[in-house]
């Protein structure tokens, strides 16, 4: 089933990286919310920073939220 949120954020991976993912387009790894801050504010989102994607409800967050990147996040 199709995520009714614009903006995907998968599970962390070995590295701690996360897969961002708006609409249909892979838009990059992120290793921290300013990554993902980065990749909203390329995607239209002008105004995004840390706190916005941290509490923002376009994004569906898969495998942990906004503070999870990997075994160093704990």
């Amino acid at each position: 089933m199709a995520s009714v949120k614009p903006v995907v954020v998968y599970p962390p991976a070995a590295d701690g990286g996360r897969r961002v993912r708006v609409d249909d387009q892979f838009l990059g790894i992120a290793y921290g919310l300013l990554d993902v801050a980065e990749f909203l504010r390329r995607a239209g989102i002008e105004d995004a920073d840390e706190a916005y994607a941290a509490v923002s409800g376009l994004i569906e967050w898969r495998g942990g939220g906004p503070g999870t990147w990997g075994d160093d996040s704990r």
